[in-house]
C-alpha cells in the first residue's frame, strides 16, 4: 500500500512539473514607464514592448485600465507565436491631473505567468505657466 501512495505521489509530481514549462510567458522589456515632469493638460504615449518567451502562442484578449485619463491605442489582435515579439502602446491625458500619478494597466491573456499581467507608468503633471 506504501509503495502503490509512493508511486502515485511521485507520478503527481511528475506530472506538475512538466505542466509547468507549456503555455504563453510574456516577458517585457519594461514592465514600468517615468514619463517625468509634463504639463497639465498635456496627452502623451508611451509603448510597452514585450517577447512571448513560452512554447504556445500568446493571445491577448482584452486590456484594462484604472483610469479613463489612460487609454489602451493599440495591441497586437492576432496570436504572438513563441519568439516573437509584440507592443502594447497606451495614451495619457493629463487633462484635470495635478500632482504625482501613477497609473497600472492589466493585460488579459494566456499568458502562464503572473508578472506578465501588468505593466505601470509614473508621470509628475504640472500646472502649465502662463506668459502674459
Amino acid at each position: 500500500m506504501k509503495r502503490l501512495f509512493l508511486i502515485l505521489v511521485m507520478s503527481g509530481i511528475v506530472v506538475a512539473a512538466s505542466a509547468q514549462g507549456k503555455g504563453a510567458v510574456m516577458s517585457w522589456e519594461s514592465a514600468t514607464y517615468d514619463f517625468g515632469e509634463i504639463a497639465q493638460g498635456d496627452k502623451v504615449e508611451h509603448t510597452f514592448r514585450f517577447r512571448n518567451t513560452g512554447n504556445e502562442p500568446l493571445i491577448i484578449t482584452n486590456v484594462q485600465v484604472t483610469c479613463g485619463c489612460t487609454t489602451p491605442k493599440g495591441w497586437a489582435r492576432d496570436p504572438i507565436g513563441p519568439g516573437q515579439s509584440g507592443e502594447l502602446t497606451i495614451a495619457f491625458n493629463t487633462a484635470g491631473k495635478f500632482g504625482k500619478q501613477n497609473k497600472v494597466v492589466t493585460i488579459v491573456s494566456n499568458a502562464i505567468n503572473s508578472e506578465g499581467r501588468q505593466v505601470s507608468f509614473s508621470a509628475e503633471v504640472v500646472i502649465k505657466k502662463t506668459v502674459n
